[in-house]
């Protein structure tokens, strides 16, 4: 495939995506290591590109080598228990400067307009402010935090506001107290706590080092609630506070808790790291999600009895053909089931005709509850994709009621002609579905 074929089937690939995260909230939290990469300000391009999509972005940074680094100009030392900064009033004043210095060097990325930049055109506005209130750590265990502080409270109404005038929010980890003082604050607890205020509808988490894997060693794409917790319990507290893992399943666990409906943990050395995970089916970090996540497989002769009661009500509508346990049975191995929590919710199946180098999709249901969440867009992707690795160059259709669907999804107008023979003496009359070819 050519460059311009690779681009366009890209492109429109992620439509989907862009039309679901349209007037979402994300929250984009990175360390200030992160701005010691080359690739930094393509990242923030990226950001900038999401907001011209639609999204309603509200990003949180860190800056502790920032803060390292001006500490040691003023001949200080850092001090840290159990990874957590104790800031001194000596140290206060290289955190600010730290902390201010990140921020414009964020907003000056946001604010590029070069007409040989990505940012060309995109008039960004960038919202900073006082949006968090914080409260001292205190003393814990002897240890006096100073100004170290906590989220005590995080202004929604007024970030709402500023998203709502089309800003980008841009929060730096401190927070200040009613009277006056300023309070030194973890960027992952500050985004935590605003993505939860927010019922933000991701939180994705910037980072390096250390990633989840799964059962066979590759890096784990998806986790729920569940897996989330029982990975957590499995890690013991890090001392010194380093272990990325541990620290991302924490905050994935409290944001879904409490209304995130997923949580990305993702390397930002990854050129384009975020439209790829958001605008690609498989992504390429590991997400944590709030629900139970779907699963698509083989069916099995298990499931004929919730494939019969999945279709019944179609089959009452007229909208697919009737089809008998035996019938099911026979071909079972062609279904593909999408199963939530042991249920079968959506089914379809791939009748091959090999010698034709086509494949009948036929069947395709999705249960009532589920139809408005675009499964019947999952399972009919995951068809063609089975369909492509079995040799197979065209898909064929027979529908009675859901012509405009498959065309807009590809499939053009047939007759009867171009059906495999064995399909063309099958062919219900009486029935008079329309024919409908893909080409894979």
């Amino acid at each position: 495939m050519n460059d311009r074929a690779t681009f366009v089937r890209g492109f429109r690939g992620s439509a989907p995506y862009i039309h679901t995260h349209r007037g979402r909230v994300f929250v984009v939290q990175f360390d200030g290591d992160a701005l010691l990469e080359a690739q930094f300000s393509a990242l923030v391009h990226d950001m900038a590109l999401l907001h011209s999509l639609g999204v309603k972005l509200v990003i949180v940074h860190g800056f502790r080598p920032q803060i390292e680094d001006r500490l040691k100009l003023r001949g200080l030392e850092s001090r840290f228990v159990d990874g957590v900064r104790v800031t001194g009033a000596d140290a206060l004043d290289a955190v600010v400067d730290a902390a201010g210095s990140v921020r414009t060097e964020v907003e000056a990325l946001l604010s590029m307009g070069l007409a040989n930049s990505p940012m060309h055109g995109a008039g960004v506005r960038v919202a900073s402010g006082n949006f968090v209130t914080a409260r001292p750590m205190g003393i814990r265990d002897g240890v006096d935090f100073a100004f170290t502080g906590e989220v005590r409270r995080v202004d929604t109404e007024a970030i709402e506001r500023r998203l709502g005038d089309g800003s980008i929010v841009l929060v730096s980890a401190l927070g200040y107290s009613p009277s006056g003082e300023v309070f030194n604050m973890r960027a992952e607890d500050v985004a935590t706590e605003i993505a939860v205020e927010l019922k933000a509808q991701k939180l994705l988490m910037l980072r390096t080092g250390e990633w989840i894997e799964s059962t066979s060693g590759a890096l784990a794409r998806q986790l729920t609630l569940s897996d989330a917790r029982q990975a957590l319990g499995q890690r013991p507290p890090s001392h010194n506070g380093d272990d990325n893992v541990r620290e991302f399943l924490v905050h994935a666990v409290r944001a879904c808790v409490n209304g995130v409906a997923r949580t990305h943990l993702l390397d930002y050395r990854v050129d384009g790291v975020l439209l790829l995970e958001l605008f690609t089916r498989d992504g390429v970090g590991t997400m944590v999600s709030a629900e139970a996540y779907d699963t698509t497989r083989r069916a099995t002769v298990e499931d004929i009895g919730g494939i019969l009661e999945l279709i019944e009500p179609l089959e009452e509508r007229g909208a697919l053909v009737r089809r008998s346990r035996d019938k099911i049975e026979t071909a079972i191995q062609d279904f593909l089931v999408l199963e939530r929590d042991g249920a079968i919710i959506a089914c379809t199946a791939i009748h091959p005709f090999p010698d034709d180098g086509v494949a009948e999709l036929a069947c395709l249901a999705v249960d009532d509850t589920y139809r408005m969440g675009g499964r019947g867009d999952f399972l009919l992707g995951e068809a063609q994709k089975e369909a492509r690795a079995g040799g197979i160059e065209r898909l064929f259709v027979l529908t009675t009621q859901a012509t405009h669907w498959f065309k807009e999804r590809g499939f053009e107008d047939a007759n009867i002609g171009e059906l495999p023979i064995q399909r063309r003496e099958l062919y219900n009359y009486e029935r008079g579905s329309k024919v409908l070819i893909k080409k894979l």
